[in-house]
């Protein structure tokens, strides 16, 4: 099957940094390749792919030191490309919200639009309705909420490559760990409440962008000043196996919709048990008293993390074995291309 992947362009495939759709971009695409699939990524000019790269920019926007310069115009650019070289693929993946939908609605049938973030957005309904001819996939059962009435063709939930995360059987640091970003939503202050509370180390991995960062100044770098709280910063994916792997848990307290969380199958790649609030997505992503636990309060949080010390680090490395490789994702994703060729061309296009 000729697929073509559009990722967004704010970060190189995959990220160099911090970066969860681009991440997934660059799995889903390598995998679609080892599938046999020819795969064409549109994305920055420094990704890193077994695709055929397009490169659209000549780097991802948010490292790129130029002060002035314009997202909607090199996204506008790269949708024209796609849509120029549209005749040379059987299947659109997009992956860049719905900017997309006024250029393509004359071969929505033949495109698959994955949406990432969360929904529950003022405009977003009205815009969908005016498009609804495009097949949408959520990222989780929950993040469909707010568009009940979409045109969803599927769920399918984010996977990582099974080689990428080394599986670590003991905490060998003995700390939390709170990975990701630093906002408000995201609430690194629960996850220092209850390292304190726990009487355990936490360690933050987390970048600050430019819209956080008067709220880490004014509300988490206070919370800084105590030896057992350290702020790391902001790692790779290099880094990401020794943080994860070496954690007693990852602490997962989000205050909002959370459409999948991308770290919370990154830790149990690792072995590691998450403790996770019950908002959005965790639900179907944690197994409660396998993979983590799901709570409702600092409290439960920190009773919580007494009880997953027990926890079989080997039973959660096999969940994400089974439900979040990036080779599942795939297979999940190959199905629903498939639903959207014309059946006549099934046959032809059947993998050998």
């Amino acid at each position: 099957m000729r697929i073509a992947q559009v990722a967004p362009l704010y970060e190189a495939v995959p990220p160099k940094l911090y970066g969860g759709t681009e991440r997934i971009v660059a799995f889903l695409a390598d995998a679609l390749v080892d599938l046999g699939h020819d795969v064409t990524l549109f994305a920055s000019g420094d990704s890193e792919t077994s695709a055929t790269l397009a490169p659209m920019r000549d780097q991802a926007i948010r490292l790129d030191p130029e002060p002035l310069k314009s997202d909607l115009a090199a996204h506008l650019s790269m949708l024209h490309e796609v849509h120029r070289r549209s005749a040379e693929f059987d299947v659109i993946h997009f992956h860049v919200d719905l900017l997309q939908f006024p250029l393509f609605a004359d071969m929505a049938a033949r495109t698959l639009t994955t949406l990432h973030g969360r929904l529950d957005l003022k405009d977003l309904p009205e815009a969908y309705r005016c498009w609804p001819g495009f097949p949408l996939v959520s990222i989780s059962d929950h993040q469909r909420r707010p568009l009940r009435f979409g045109n969803w063709a599927g769920t399918v939930h984010h996977g990582l490559p099974s080689a990428g995360y080394a599986f670590s059987p003991r905490a060998r640091g003995g700390y939390l760990a709170f990975l990701g970003r630093i906002s408000p939503e995201k609430r690194p202050d629960r996850a220092i409440a209850i390292a304190k509370a726990a009487g355990l180390t936490l360690k933050i991995a987390a970048k600050v962008d430019q819209a956080d960062a008067a709220y880490f100044r004014d509300e988490i770098e206070p919370l800084l000043d105590d030896p057992a709280i350290e702020f790391i910063g902001e790692i790779g994916d290099t880094e990401k196996s020794a943080f994860l792997g070496d954690a007693a848990a990852l602490l997962f307290p989000i205050d909002w919709p959370e459409p999948f969380g991308l770290v919370m199958i990154e830790a149990m790649a690792c072995g590691t048990p998450v403790i996770a609030w019950n908002r959005g997505s965790v639900p179907e992503v944690v197994t409660d008293g396998v993979t983590g636990r799901i709570v409702e309060s600092v409290d439960e949080a920190v009773a919580a993390v007494a009880d997953i010390a027990s926890y079989d680090r080997a039973a959660i490395r096999a969940t994400f074995d089974r439900r979040f490789t990036a080779r599942t994702m795939a297979l999940n994703y190959e199905a629903l291309y498939r639903r959207a060729l014309p059946a006549r061309d099934h046959e032809s296009l059947r993998l050998a």
